[in-house]
C-alpha cells in the first residue's frame, strides 16, 4: 500500500514503521518567523522549504519531519511580529533533533534550511551531535538555494534579484499558497551600501549577520528586491529548479559518503 503522505506528522506509528524497512532519509525544513515586506507572510521560510522537502521526499521516497518554525533572526528586531531563538537555544533544537531521529531509525538527517542566518548554526549543530550519534548516521544541512547553479541562483535569489522577500521568494510562495501574498502592497527597496573596496560579501555579513536590528535599520520596508514582478507561474519555475538541484546534491552526499569512507 502507498504511502497516504510524506510527511511524518500526518502518518500512524506502523507506517513510519514500515517505511524505515526500506529508507532511512528524512528531510526537515528550517526557516524562521519574520516580516517579508508588506506582502508576504512571515512564514515565508518555512512554506518555501517544505515545500522543497515535500517535492524532494516523493522523488526519493523520502520522509518529511515536521519544520523548524523559529529560526535566527535577531536581525529583524523593530520589524513587528517576530519570533526569534537566540544561537544557543537554535543549536541545541537542531541537536536534539537530529540525536531523536536518529533514535527513531533514521540515518541520513538533511536540514533544508530556508534562512539564511540559520545554515552555519544548522551545521555547527550536526557537527557538535555528531559524535553522539549511532554507527553510520549522518546529519548534515543545506540552504535550500545552495543547489541551484549560478545562473539559477542569479535569478532567484541574489545581490542582482535581491536577497529577501525579493521575486523569488515571493513567487514560490505563490505557487503553493497564493492567498497569502498581496502584490498590491509589494514594494521595491535595496540597501544603500558603499562602493565596496573589497569583495562584498564579508562587508554584507558583518553589517547583517553580527547586528540585532540591521534589516530594520538598512531597509524600511523589510524587502530587499523587488517582488512586484512575482507570480506563480514564476514560483513553479523556481521549484522546478530547486527540487532537480536538491535531488541531485543529496544523491551527491550520499555517493561521497560511499566512495570516502574506505576504512567503512
Amino acid at each position: 500500500m502507498p504511502r497516504p503522505s510524506v510527511f511524518m506528522s500526518e502518518l500512524t506509528l506502523p507506517q513510519v514503521e514500515k517505511h524505515l524497512e526500506t529508507n532511512d532519509l528524512v528531510l526537515v525544513p528550517t526557516g524562521s518567523t519574520e516580516q517579508h515586506g508588506p506582502h508576504s507572510p512571515l512564514s515565508t521560510d518555512v512554506i518555501i522549504p517544505t515545500e522543497v522537502c515535500r517535492r524532494v521526499a516523493e522523488r526519493l521516497n523520502a520522509l518529511v519531519a515536521p519544520p523548524v518554525n523559529y529560526g535566527i533572526s535577531a536581525g529583524h528586531r523593530g520589524f513587528k511580529a517576530l519570533v526569534y531563538l537566540n544561537v544557543t537555544t537554535f543549536m541545541s533544537v537542531i541537536e536534539d533533533l537530529a540525536f531523536s531521529l536518529a533514535e527513531a531509525g533514521f540515518r541520513r538527517i538533511v536540514f533544508v534550511n530556508g534562512h539564511y542566518t540559520n545554515y552555519f548554526p544548522v551545521n555547527m549543530a550536526c557537527m557538535n551531535v555528531s559524535t553522539r550519534l549511532p554507527e553510520g548516521t549522518r546529519a548534515w544541512g543545506v540552504s535550500y538555494w545552495e543547489s541551484l547553479p549560478p545562473e539559477q541562483l542569479d535569478e532567484y535569489l541574489s545581490f542582482k534579484t535581491g536577497l529577501h522577500a525579493n521575486v523569488g521568494e515571493t513567487s514560490a510562495v505563490m505557487a503553493v499558497r497564493p492567498e497569502l501574498v498581496d502584490l498590491a502592497q509589494a514594494v521595491e527597496e535595496w540597501p544603500d551600501f558603499p562602493e565596496f573596496q573589497a569583495p562584498s560579501f564579508p562587508t554584507v555579513l558583518a553589517y547583517f549577520e553580527t547586528n540585532p536590528g540591521s534589516v530594520w535599520r538598512a531597509l524600511r520596508s523589510g524587502v530587499w528586491g523587488d517582488p512586484r514582478g512575482s507570480s506563480q507561474d514564476l514560483g513553479e519555475k523556481f521549484y522546478g529548479w530547486i527540487e532537480e538541484g536538491m535531488v541531485r546534491l543529496i544523491q551527491d552526499v550520499d555517493e561521497t559518503y560511499r566512495r570516502l569512507n574506505v576504512r567503512g
